[in-house]
C-alpha cells in the first residue's frame, strides 16, 4: 500500500509540474499573442491553472507531510532547520508553506499583470503571511525577496511611497543578511514546480537572485527619487547600472537613456568625473543595440530602436550642461564676465591638486564593468576633460566635441518631422556659444559669437507658431532677447574706450537696444490674455522670466543714445515705467521677492533717482526754449 501510495503521489506531482509549465507558458509566451480585444485572455488561463495547483498543494496529506518535514529536518546546515539543501520536489511538510506561498505570489503577479490590483494585493500579501511560518533559507530567500519587490511596485503605483519603500528596504536587508549568513545560489522560484532533470545550473540560479535584488535597488532608486532623497536616488541608480552590466540583464537603449539621465544629476551637484562617465557609457552601449547577446536585448524589436529619439537628445544636453556649469564659486568677473587671469592660474593649480585626490578615491566606484567595452568607454572619456574649464582652449576643447554632437544630432533630427527636438538641439548649440563666449578675452570677438547665437535662432522664432509651440517660442523670445541684451552690454564696453562715438556705432548701439526690448515685449505680450490683459498675478513658471524682462526693458530704454532732449525724456519715462511695475508687483505680492531679489533693489533705487533725471532734463528743455 505505502508503495502505491507513494506511486499516486508521484505522478501527482507530475501532474503540478506540468500544470505550472503550462501557467508559464502561457504567461510569458501565448499572452503575446492574445488579440486586443481581449488582451488578457491567456493570463485568465494561467490564473485558473495556478488555483488548481493550489488546491492540489492544499490537499496534500498533512500527516503524511509532518512526517516528510521530520526527515527534512535532519538535512539542514549546522542544526539550523531554516537551511535546508532538500530538492523541492521531494515535498516535505517544511516547503509546503513555501510552495503555497510561491503559487500565492504568481497569483497575485497575474492579478497586477490583469490591472487588478486589489486582488493582487490580497495574494501577495497570502503569500507573505504563509512565508512569516518560515525562516529564511536557501529555498525560501527568492521568493521572499521578490514578494517584497511586486508590493514595493504596487504601492508606488498608488503613490503610497513610504508603505514601497518598507518592503523593497526590507527586500534589501533580507538579501544582504542572506548572502551574509549563506552567500550560496538559492532556489529560484520555479524551482518548486519542477523536476530533478529540470533543475537549474547554479550559474542561473546565482544569475535570477541577482537580478531579483537588482530589481530590489532598481525601485528603491524611484521610491527615493520620489522622496527627494536625490543622493540616495543616484547611488542606487549607478549601482542598479553597474549591476545589469555585470550580469548581462540590460536592453542597450533603456541602459543609456538611463545612465545619460544619471549623468544630468551628477552634473548638479558638480560631480564631473561620474557625469562624464555615464555619458561615455551611455554612447558606447547604446551602440550596441540589436547586438548584445542577453535575454533582455533579444527581446528588443525594432520599433524600440526608436527610443534612439530619446537618448540623442539627452546626449547632447548632457555634453551642453557639463560645459554651461555654474562658474560663480569658481572666478571672479566684473559687470560684463571678463576673466580675472591672475586668479584662473590660481585655480588651475588648485583644481590639479583636488581633482588628482578625488579621482583615486572615487574612479574604482562609479566604473562600470563591461570588459568588453571599457576601451571604448576610455576612449569617449579622453575626448572631454571632466574638469571645469578655466581658459579659453580649455573651453574650445569642450566645445568642439559638443559641437560635433550637436551636429550629428541636426542630421538625425531634421526640422521636417522632428521640430520640438531639432530646436532644443539648436538651443543647445546656442548654450555653448553662450558660455564659450564667456572666456574670450576680445570684446569684438566675443560679440560675434552671440551674433552666432541670434542666426540660429531668430528665423525658426519667426516662422514657428506660437499658437502651437507657446512654451518654445517664449524659450526662444526670451534666449533672444537676452542675446542682444548681452550684444548690448559688449558694445557699451567697447564704446566706453572710445574718446567719441561715431555715428555708426550709435545706430548699432541703439538697434541691439531695440532688438532686445523687441523680444522682451514679445515675450511679455505672450503672457496677456486672449483679450490683451495682461494677469495681475503671474504664474509661477513665468514670475521671474516676466519681471526680470521688465526690468530689462527698464535698463535698455534708460541706455538708449540719443541727443534729441524729448526722446531722452521719453525713454526715461518708459525706464522708470517698467522699474515702478517690478515694485509695484513686489509690493503687493510679496512672495515675489525672493525670486528677484537683486532687480528689486535696483529698481527701488532707480524709482528714487530716475524722476529727479527726468525733472533735470525737463528743466534743461524749458531753459533752451
Amino acid at each position: 500500500m505505502p508503495d502505491k501510495m507513494a506511486a499516486a503521489r508521484s505522478a501527482e506531482w507530475r501532474s503540478v509540474c506540468e500544470k505550472f509549465r503550462r501557467a508559464q507558458y502561457l504567461t510569458d509566451v501565448e499572452s503575446k499573442r492574445d488579440p486586443e480585444n481581449d488582451p488578457f485572455r491567456s493570463k485568465y488561463k494561467a490564473r485558473e491553472t495556478l488555483k488548481e495547483i493550489y488546491s492540489i498543494i492544499k490537499s496534500f496529506d498533512s500527516e503524511e507531510n509532518d512526517s516528510e518535514d521530520n526527515e527534512a529536518e535532519q538535512l539542514g546546515v549546522d542544526g539550523e532547520p531554516g537551511y535546508r539543501n532538500a530538492h523541492p520536489g521531494d515535498s516535505p511538510a517544511g516547503l509546503r508553506a513555501t510552495r503555497l506561498g510561491v503559487t500565492e505570489y504568481f497569483l497575485g503577479v497575474n492579478h497586477v499583470e490583469t490591472e487588478e490590483l486589489s486582488a493582487g494585493e490580497e495574494h501577495l500579501m497570502n503569500c507573505m503571511k504563509l512565508l512569516d511560518k518560515c525562516l529564511v533559507s536557501r529555498e525560501n530567500v527568492s521568493v521572499f525577496i521578490q514578494a517584497r519587490n511586486q508590493l514595493g511596485i504596487l504601492w508606488a503605483g498608488r503613490d503610497e511611497i513610504e508603505k514601497a519603500q518598507g518592503f523593497l528596504e526590507s527586500a534589501e536587508s533580507i538579501y544582504i543578511r542572506y548572502m551574509k549568513e549563506d552567500g550560496q545560489p538559492p532556489t529560484d522560484l520555479t524551482e518548486f514546480f519542477v523536476g530533478e532533470e529540470d533543475e537549474l545550473s547554479q550559474q542561473e540560479r546565482t544569475k535570477r537572485f541577482e537580478m531579483a535584488y537588482t530589481h530590489t535597488l532598481y525601485y528603491l532608486a524611484q521610491v527615493y527619487k520620489n522622496m527627494e532623497q536625490y543622493e540616495k536616488a543616484g547611488r542606487y541608480c549607478h549601482i542598479t547600472l553597474q549591476r545589469q552590466l555585470e550580469f548581462d540583464q540590460f536592453v542597450p537603449l533603456d541602459w543609456a537613456i538611463n545612465a545619460a539621465t544619471l549623468s544630468q544629476y551628477y552634473i548638479t551637484k558638480s560631480r564631473y568625473m561620474e557625469a562624464r562617465h555615464c555619458l561615455a557609457a551611455a554612447s558606447v552601449i547604446a551602440g550596441l543595440a540589436g547586438e548584445v547577446p542577453s535575454e533582455a536585448a533579444a527581446q528588443e524589436s525594432t520599433a524600440r530602436q526608436e527610443k534612439n529619439s530619446a537618448f540623442f537628445p539627452g546626449n547632447i544636453c548632457t555634453f551642453r550642461c557639463m560645459f554651461c556649469v555654474d562658474f560663480h564659486n569658481l572666478r571672479k568677473k566684473d559687470n560684463i564676465g571678463e576673466l580675472d587671469v591672475d586668479r584662473q592660474e590660481e585655480l588651475k593649480r588648485a583644481r590639479r591638486r583636488e581633482e588628482e585626490e578625488k579621482e583615486q578615491g572615487r574612479k574604482s566606484t562609479v566604473l562600470f564593468g563591461l570588459s568588453e567595452t571599457s576601451d571604448s568607454i576610455c576612449a569617449l572619456e579622453e575626448k572631454v576633460s571632466c574638469v571645469v574649464p578655466l581658459d579659453f582652449q580649455e573651453a574650445r576643447a569642450v566645445f568642439l566635441v559638443g559641437q560635433s554632437h550637436v551636429a550629428e544630432a541636426k542630421e538625425y533630427f531634421q526640422m521636417d518631422g522632428h521640430v520640438t527636438d531639432h530646436i532644443e538641439i539648436l538651443q543647445d548649440h546656442s548654450a555653448l556659444f553662450s558660455v564659450l563666449s564667456f572666456f574670450e578675452e576680445d570684446l569684438e570677438r566675443r560679440c560675434k559669437m552671440h551674433k552666432r547665437r541670434v542666426d540660429m535662432l531668430e528665423p525658426i522664432c519667426k516662422d514657428l507658431n506660437a499658437q502651437y509651440y507657446l512654451l518654445i517660442c517664449r524659450q526662444l523670445q526670451f534666449e533672444l532677447a537676452e542675446t542682444y541684451y548681452e550684444m548690448m552690454d559688449l558694445k557699451l564696453a567697447l564704446a566706453n574706450k572710445q574718446d567719441e562715438l561715431d555715428a555708426h556705432t550709435i545706430k548699432k548701439f541703439n538697434h541691439l537696444c531695440n532688438a532686445s526690448i523687441k523680444y522682451y515685449q514679445t515675450f511679455l505680450d505672450s503672457i496677456r490674455s486672449p483679450e490683451g490683459k495682461f494677469p495681475e498675478k503671474l504664474e509661477d513658471d513665468v514670475l521671474r522670466p516676466a519681471l526680470v524682462a521688465k526690468f530689462r526693458i527698464a535698463r535698455l530704454h534708460s541706455r538708449h543714445i540719443s541727443s534729441n532732449v524729448p526722446t531722452q525724456l521719453e525713454n526715461l519715462s518708459r525706464s522708470l515705467d517698467c522699474y515702478n511695475f517690478v515694485v509695484h508687483y513686489c509690493e503687493e505680492n510679496p512672495e515675489a521677492r525672493k525670486a528677484v531679489e537683486t532687480e528689486l533693489e535696483l529698481s527701488e533705487e532707480m524709482v528714487s533717482l530716475l524722476p529727479l533725471k527726468i525733472d533735470r532734463l525737463r528743466n534743461k528743455m524749458t531753459s533752451s526754449n
